[in-house]
């Protein structure tokens, strides 16, 4: 289980495929620290550690991955939002986060805000995802609260912090991203769903 509060940035420094598989290697702060089968969110998607050299980790991505989430866009190069699974007892500071995506959103409106920026994304509404308002959403890896919610998009305003210290730098008007709608707002709609 991860919190959304990013930890530090990724660089990748090299993706091959093998198979269906792609394989990142990312040179990142706490690549030191990793261990082989330590589970790592890269922009949101739970990841298996499995190999560590100085200053680097590699994962690995099937395909399934690689079809719902934004992996599968990434070049050499490109930065990653990376956080460690959360320490049982320690702090909750954003929310419950699987790192499991459900599906990816673009990005359809950057907004400054003077003092902090809206950014609008837009999703397939027919996966029958949900957002409400200031509720949680995960994008990126990244926990923030929903404002806006409409039925295929919603809007996230963030404060100069976690734009600087995340791939939120980095983003733009096209860009696309991973999205883990609320845990317990899938439980919510699912019993919901079960009750018809």
């Amino acid at each position: 289980m991860f919190t959304g509060i990013i930890e530090c940035l990724g660089t990748i420094l090299k993706i091959e495929k093998e198979d269906q598989n792609v394989h990142f290697t990312v040179q990142s702060d706490i690549s030191n620290e990793l261990k082989i089968d330590q589970s790592i969110s890269h922009n949101g998607v739970c990841l298996t550690v499995v190999d560590q050299t100085e200053g680097t980790h590699r994962v690995t991505a099937i395909q399934e991955t690689l079809l719902k989430s934004s992996l599968g866009n990434l070049r050499e190069n490109d930065i990653v939002n990376l956080e460690r699974c959360t320490v049982a007892g320690g702090r909750l500071d954003g929310h419950i986060v699987q790192g499991h995506v459900d599906q990816t959103a673009n990005c359809v409106n950057i907004e400054d805000q003077g003092g902090s920026t809206l950014l609008t994304f837009e999703y397939d509404a027919s996966l029958n995802n949900i957002t409400v308002e200031k509720g949680s959403i995960t994008v990126d890896g990244i926990s923030l609260t929903v404002v806006n919610s409409r039925s295929n998009r919603f809007s996230v305003a963030i404060i100069p912090y976690t734009k600087e210290h995340t791939n939120f730098a980095h983003i733009a008007v096209g860009t696309v991203v991973n999205i883990e709608f609320d845990i317990i707002g899938k439980y919510v709609s699912k019993l919901l769903s079960l009750r018809d």
